[in-house]
C-alpha cells in the first residue's frame, strides 16, 4: 500500500535526491525519500534493540554476582546480538 504525503526538504536535499535520480540510482525523488525513511526505521529499531538488551543486562546483573570487565563485555555483546537477531539484523 502506498500513502501520498507532502514533505518539505531543503534545496540541498532536493539537489542531492535529484542527482541520485539523474545518476540512475533511484527511479524518482520519492524513491530516494522512501529509502531514507527505511534506513532511519532500521537504525531506530537497531537502537531500540540495543537499549532493550542493555536494560535486560542491567536487570539481570542487579540480581547476580559481580563480573569482571571482560566477562561483562562478552555478555553485553551476546545480549545485543540476540536482540538484533530478534529484529532481523
Amino acid at each position: 500500500m502506498t500513502v501520498k504525503a507532502s514533505v518539505s526538504i531543503s534545496d540541498q536535499q532536493d539537489a542531492f535526491a535529484r542527482r541520485l535520480v539523474e545518476e540512475g540510482r533511484y527511479s524518482s525523488v520519492s524513491a530516494v525519500v522512501q529509502q531514507g525513511l527505511e534506513l532511519l526505521r532500521e537504525q531506530t529499531e537497531m537502537k531500540e534493540a540495543e537499549l532493550a538488551a542493555l536494560r535486560e543486562l542491567i536487570e539481570e546483573r542487579s540480581k547476580g554476582p559481580f563480573l569482571n570487565a571482560e566477562e561483562s563485555s562478552r555478555r553485553i555483546d551476546a545480549l545485543i546480538a540476540r536482540k538484533k537477531a530478534e529484529y532481523g539484523f
